[in-house]
């Protein structure tokens, strides 16, 4: 119980980073690239934050290295759903990335277990 609330917690900050940098790239970037390169940049976070405080494993490279299977995943449905919430519900930019990624959180969870600690059945 403990690691799915700190999972939380994380994604929340997570969330919120990528969320700022999200605007802040938009300003100077189409949508999609603001999306991409936010999204990269706060995978990254993502991974020390979780083996620092989800998982209390220590950062590998070969995790590192694994850790984006673990927002494939994620990577694709909140992508799939900005593109679906900007382009076919014309509903806008600004939040389309917030609404898109709750759908991706269980599964993120689940493959990331996965990857941060091997020997357990997510």
């Amino acid at each position: 119980m403990r690691q799915i609330l700190t999972f939380a917690a994380v994604g929340v900050v997570n969330t919120a980073t990528y969320y700022c940098l999200y605007l802040l790239f938009l300003t100077a970037l189409p949508y999609l690239a603001a999306h991409i390169l936010a999204f990269l940049l706060s995978m990254i976070g993502s991974f020390f934050l979780n083996a620092r405080f989800t998982y209390r494993t220590r950062p590998t490279w070969r995790k590192f290295l694994l850790f984006p299977l673990t927002n494939a995943t994620n990577f694709l449905i909140t992508t799939a759903g900005v593109y679906v919430i900007v382009d076919l519900l014309h509903a806008g930019s600004r939040f389309a990335p917030l609404l898109a990624s709750a759908a991706a959180i269980p599964v993120t969870f689940v493959v990331s277990r996965w990857v941060m600690l091997p020997r357990s059945i997510a």
